[in-house]
């Protein structure tokens, strides 16, 4: 049986990638398919002022959230799958569960968004790809916002031209 994680954040993009392995599964059911979600820590200043049983009851609702669409599309198709949960670096945490669960597989759905964009942006994607042995199927989601594809590099291009400037 071949294992697969799909890491979901609740966006549309991420749907891609579940509706990919929904597609496979229909295709082949041999599939053990793992649902993980990554909720990045709260801030030093927001713990100090909460307890550890509070603070984890808000991450699991907000996980609980952000996995509800993976799993409403799981459910109508009446596949089985594990859902997982983890607070940390998004990329480590996708990384750590692949290796942890001995995934055959990572299939992560995208933006498509430029080479520059993801570099500037440290993509999860790309930090995944480059940190793990596990293969990485990248599923394309929706086109970048106009904003995405225009408005970073013509950032980092004003940003290099001040930066110019002010060594001239």
């Amino acid at each position: 049986m071949r294992r697969v994680l799909v890491p979901s954040d609740g966006s549309a993009n991420s749907q891609y990638g579940v509706r990919h392995v929904v597609n496979e599964f229909m295709k082949n059911p041999d599939v053990d398919i793992h649902v993980l979600n990554v909720q990045g820590p709260l801030s030093k200043r927001v713990a100090q002022f909460t307890s550890n049983r509070v603070q984890m009851e808000f991450l699991q609702e907000r996980a609980g959230k952000a996995l509800e669409p993976a799993r409403q599309l799981l459910d109508r198709y009446g596949i089985t799958y594990t859902v997982h949960t983890e607070v940390g670096d998004k990329a480590d945490c996708i990384v750590d569960a692949a290796r942890r669960l001995r995934c055959d597989r990572i299939v992560m759905s995208t933006a498509r968004k430029s080479s520059l964009v993801r570099l500037v942006e440290h993509s999860v994607t790309n930090q995944v790809i480059a940190r793990t042995t596990v293969p990485v199927e990248v599923i394309a989601g929706d086109a970048a916002s106009s904003l995405e594809r225009v408005g970073i590099p013509a950032g980092i291009g004003a940003s290099l031209l001040g930066l110019a400037l002010a060594v001239n």
